[in-house]
């Protein structure tokens, strides 16, 4: 049995999460499910938006799936969501974008990989007023977090036998910053003779995504960078109610969709369940469990294929329960 920390998030957290506890319960993996609070639900109920018992439990259990969170004004943190991994030292951000029959998309058989740092570059947030007039943001970047995400792509793309790894940079204008991480992801590269390997600047990267995604694999690049063409990539196969996504470290994971709280939606039983019910698949793989992860995402791309049971996003009238359901009968059907 694995021990796994919940936090059931903010908005339509809970109902996202519901709907995928379901689909878990259908694959017969057996879960010890250990609830733990973040967001604006931890700030209400123990008076802070990331509590230190929230934290201990995801050290203790070594892995979580978490619900979309909204950062409260005032909670001391510019994102929660940034705060926990830099806490948990999850240096991996995984962004897998994969095309589904049956979902309106600019194109077919997209299958991409983005390997995001997610620890420092501007994304980290280190910024301070200059005078009343002037802003000042610092991107750091250091050698030993670029070569272990570097590492981290290559060795992600020989256990899943990718083809390929691209590293994406601005090293032709940021010849310091970029210039490290890229010179650092080359010399890694140099250690995997066996994997294709390319660069490519980040503004002709995005281009390039949208006239000729499929010459394209694995991806890594710094993180405001991966932020953003992880976000044109779930754009690429339908858009973010289908992104999973995985915040990995050292013996540690945590385990979220792409997309945010929607606060608006909240109880309306609307919204796409697909990219968090993906997202447990990708907890599972990353347990072990590679067989009820592929049943997971076999029955996803049944349901959507089918077209019966999708929400409005999708271009149908189903619920988010109702369409978790469908999702979990199907993998019942098919043990």
């Amino acid at each position: 049995m694995h021990e796994i920390t919940l936090i059931r998030g903010d908005g339509i957290g809970p109902e996202i999460v519901a709907a995928t506890l379901d689909v878990i319960e259908a694959t017969g993996v057996a879960i010890d499910w250990k609830e733990a609070a973040a967001g604006e639900s931890a700030l209400e109920s123990c008076g802070a938006a990331l509590p230190e018992e929230t934290l201990d439990s995801l050290r203790e259990t070594r892995i979580g799936l978490k619900g979309p969170l909204t950062t409260p004004i005032g909670s001391g943190f510019r994102s929660i969501n940034v705060a926990l991994r830099k806490a948990l030292d999850l240096y991996v951000n995984l962004r897998p974008a994969r095309s589904y029959p049956g979902v309106s998309s600019p194109y077919r058989d997209i299958d991409l990989v983005v390997v995001r740092e997610n620890t420092e570059d501007l994304y980290a947030g280190v910024e301070h007023m200059v005078g009343p007039d002037a802003a000042e943001s610092i991107k750091i970047i250091t050698r030993s977090a670029s070569e272990r995400i570097a590492r981290y792509a290559f060795e992600y793309a020989l256990r899943e036998k990718r083809r390929k790894v691209t590293v994406v940079h601005k090293a032709n204008i940021l010849k310091l910053s970029d210039g490290l991480f890229l010179e650092a992801v080359r010399s890694v590269a140099a250690e995997y003779p066996g994997v294709e390997f390319e660069e490519r600047i980040v503004d002709n990267m995005a281009m390039q995504l949208v006239q000729k995604p499929h010459f394209y694999d694995v991806m890594v690049m710094p993180n405001l960078y991966g932020d953003i063409l992880s976000d044109l990539c779930a754009g690429l196969i339908g858009g973010l109610g289908l992104a999973p996504s995985a915040n990995i470290g050292d013996g540690i994971a945590l385990f979220e969709p792409v997309h945010g709280s929607a606060p608006k939606y909240r109880g309306k039983d609307r919204v796409n369940p697909t990219a968090m019910i993906l997202t447990a698949a990708l907890m599972l793989r990353h347990l072990g469990e590679a067989a009820a992860a592929g049943r997971i995402e076999k029955a996803v791309a049944g349901v959507l294929e089918e077209g019966k049971m999708l929400t409005y996003d999708l271009g149908g009238s189903a619920g988010t329960a109702a369409m978790g359901r469908a999702i979990a009968e199907k993998i019942k059907r098919d043990r």
